[in-house]
């Protein structure tokens, strides 16, 4: 019977058997090493704040890597100092910043998107309806509003089974998180509850629209492009 090890660092004196595919004990040689498994890791020691604005901020986050090197990483926020400080130091649970809506349209069978125009990369921009979630307000109650101002349609149900409460985004450079939320909704688009700096389409798209927007050239959100996906190929259509 030929054995060979099993090339596991930490099981030494494991092999196989060729011909049967058991597993064996084989006596280990003088030669053998026995290698030891450390766990390395990377350690925040400080945050520092470089500029501060209503909706955004910038940290430093000065750490040591796992060679033991101090090095320094830039991180964007929505949080305030004092729970980004509690966020790598206490004891404080991660929550979400915003919701992030699939509204799934009964009547129409169609799924709720908007184009929207983005400052950062200065053109519009297909995306799911989402909105910060303001002081007070429980993923629900923002859920509602958000859906009401970004494309006037009503809340139906919430489908809590299909959703998950925090989401990373971008985190190389920012730890903003969102509550994915799928829900079922009601009436006709409108752009009457816009805020002023809102410019926004919305509009009510049908697996047509979705097959031409995943094929076009026109700017999409991948979380928007993966739920178009998820859309054509039937995922949603026993909550529709």
């Amino acid at each position: 019977m030929e054995k060979y090890p099993s090339g596991r660092r930490g099981s030494p004196g494991k092999g196989v058997d060729r011909e049967s595919g058991a597993r064996v004990q084989i006596p280990l040689s003088p030669f053998q090493k026995i290698y030891e498994v450390v766990v390395l890791k990377n350690e925040v020691k400080k945050v520092n704040p470089l500029a501060k604005t209503k909706f955004l901020s910038m940290y430093e986050a000065v750490y040591e890597n796992k060679t033991g090197e101090t090095k320094s990483w830039m991180l964007a926020t929505r949080k305030s100092e004092e729970e980004t400080n509690n966020r790598f130091f206490g004891k404080d649970e991660p929550h979400a910043d915003a919701v992030l809506i699939i509204a799934l349209h009964v009547e129409t069978k169609s799924i709720a998107c908007v184009k929207q125009f983005r400052i950062p990369i200065n053109n519009y921009i297909y995306e799911l309806p989402a909105g910060l979630i303001d002081p007070g307000e429980n993923i629900y109650n923002s859920l509602k509003r958000e859906l009401k101002e970004e494309t006037g349609l009503d809340l139906i149900k919430l489908l809590p089974s299909f959703s998950c409460s925090n989401l990373y985004l971008s985190p190389g450079m920012t730890d903003e998180s969102v509550a994915l939320v799928i829900c079922t909704c009601e009436g006709e688009i409108s752009t009457q509850y816009l805020e002023p700096d809102e410019d926004i389409e919305p509009m009510l798209i049908n697996k047509d629209d979705a097959k031409r927007i995943l094929q076009s050239s026109e700017p999409k959100d991948i979380k928007l492009h993966l739920v178009l996906q998820e859309f054509v190929e039937g995922m949603y259509d026993e909550v529709l």
